[in-house]
């Protein structure tokens, strides 16, 4: 019997929800103002998976052209019906935005569904009658309602609402905190699973009904219990083509930000049960391993190792890149919209050419820059090696790599004159939402000698980073100074390519990136 053991992907794909389209699964996340947005993750066995798109390319208003951290796409949710992938995406501070597609490889279409501040983690739903729904919760730090789920009924092209939301759930005294709802329909019975409690330490909640309005009844159906397995939260519903039933959920592990699980899922007395029974007191427990859902090998390739894995998809997220295509990989996101200013990689065919941008509206720093180049880490720990040349123009020209997060550190080439110098920033945020506040302190600096060095970030298994360099990309010099790794807003840390004008100067200076090696 092939197994698998949780987590499946130890990386900050929040919020995630799920679908399955004949033998394909495809799963959603939240990325607030990382662009583009909604990563979009493809499967044939639910455990081994691929990033293949982003939802949203560019966000539809013009204060998404400078970080504003905290906001931008919050939960969304994934189905796929009559041949066409929704894709609804809770914008916090705008509305409910929908993304569409036939071809989840190709581009979505979008369009606002209404115009909401504090409507979040929207689900629709298709009735056996034709008739359409969305159920949806509410952030209070935008709506001053917490706890409490609506349902409101729209087209079932999902282009506008048509009617009053209804308030289906308060769980202000059995389930504080109930968010994430995802909505379905099994043997008569309308079910919405839903996390409460809060994204640290809560407990799955599901809410049962014969009548899509309710009155619902309540049960918790999966909680940490004994396991190690700390607030099981939102996530989605699937079955496999061999009818066994699974759920999807984030674990929070704060600092690399909430990453995923899957857990065994079955129905006792037509209530979900999710995970299994450790502990002896009913309720399900996240499982640390499990047989492998079924699924068709899709590569003519084994994983690698022995095992009982041995024979499973090699799939995997991509995060070293040589910069040989014409596009910008998948695995990266800009810390806002795109802009064709931030870089190329027309200019010097074979690399990523980052442009020394000036921020126009404040300080350069790298928690107020919009050309930050991030990428989500794929596991504990890690090296981010970099080959890097900096062509700077004038005294400020900075070209290096890093980790965001509140407390964040960054390392590269530096012009000061008519020489360069190896520099190193700590910076520490004391305002993590919207345009923020931050400030930084140089830790290192050296002369060097030329324009072109290796740099490497390594990210230790306590939770700490620090950075290294060389001339020659064989002998590297540690910079004596260790940076705490801290996660950012609503997200997990991140890894980082940054050139800008650290000095806000205008300037033709740019820093060309042969390849980026994560290993």
């Amino acid at each position: 019997m092939r197994t698998y053991k949780n987590p499946i992907l130890y990386a900050d794909y929040s919020d995630p929800d799920v679908v399955r389209v004949g033998e394909d699964y495809y799963m959603v996340s939240s990325s607030f103002t990382y662009i583009p947005g909604v990563p979009l993750l493809h499967s044939r066995d639910l455990v081994h998976w691929e990033l293949i798109n982003h939802c949203v390319k560019k966000l539809p208003f013009e204060k998404y052209a400078l970080p504003c951290h905290g906001s931008g796409t919050w939960a969304p949710s994934i189905r796929y019906h009559e041949g066409t992938f929704f894709v609804f995406i809770p914008l916090v501070d705008e509305g409910i935005l929908v993304a569409r597609s036939k071809d989840p490889y190709g581009e979505f279409e979008w369009n606002m569904l209404c115009e909401s501040k504090g409507w979040i983690d929207p689900c629709p739903f298709w009735d056996d009658d034709g008739r359409a729904y969305m159920v949806f919760a509410y952030a209070k730090s935008r709506s001053g309602i917490k706890h409490r789920l609506s349902l409101v009924e729209i087209d079932p092209q999902c282009r506008s609402l048509l009617t009053e939301p209804r308030l289906i759930f308060d769980g202000e005294q059995i389930a504080p905190t109930s968010e994430g709802p995802k909505m379905y329909k099994r043997n008569g019975y309308y079910y919405i699973l839903m996390p409460s409690g809060g994204v640290e330490t809560g407990w799955q909640s599901c809410l049962r009904s014969r009548s899509v309005y309710g009155p619902y009844d309540y049960r918790v159906v999966m909680h940490q219990g004994n396991s190690r397995v700390n607030g099981p939260h939102q996530g989605g519903w699937v079955t496999s083509p061999d009818g066994r039933d699974w759920f999807v959920h984030f674990q929070d592990v704060v600092e690399l930000g909430r990453i995923i699980h899957l857990q065994p899922m079955c129905f006792l007395d037509d209530w979900p049960f999710i995970g299994q029974d450790q502990n002896g007191d009913g309720i399900g427990e996240p499982v640390r391993e499990w047989s492998v859902p079924a699924g068709e090998r899709t590569t003519g390739e084994r994983a690698a190792g022995d095992g009982p894995a041995g024979d499973m998809p090699e799939y995997a997220i991509r995060q070293s890149d040589d910069f040989e295509e014409k596009t910008l990989g998948l695995q990266w996101q800009l810390q806002a919209n795109p802009d064709a200013g931030f870089y190329s990689l027309r200019e010097n065919p074979g690399h990523l050419r980052l442009y020394c941008y000036r921020n126009p509206g404040r300080e350069n720093l790298l928690w107020y820059a919009p050309n930050v180049l991030t990428q989500i880490p794929q596991k504990q720990k890690l090296s981010m090696t970099v080959k890097l040349s900096l062509s700077g123009r004038e005294d400020g020209d900075f070209g290096g790599i890093g980790m965001v997060g509140h407390d964040y550190g960054y390392a590269g080439l530096y012009r000061m004159g008519k020489g360069i110098q190896i520099r190193c920033y700590r910076g520490t945020v004391t305002q993590p939402m919207f345009e923020g506040e931050a400030g930084e302190k140089l830790v290192f600096s050296q002369e060097a000698d030329r324009e072109q060095a290796w740099f490497r970030l390594v990210l230790e298994e306590d939770k700490t980073y620090g950075f290294s360099y060389s001339f020659d990309g064989r002998n590297f010099t540690r910079i004596e100074y260790s940076f705490p790794l801290k996660r950012a807003t609503w997200t997990g840390a991140k890894l980082c390519l940054w050139s800008c004008s650290r000095e806000n100067r205008e300037s033709d200076g740019y820093c060309d990136y042969e390849y980026v090696e994560i290993k």
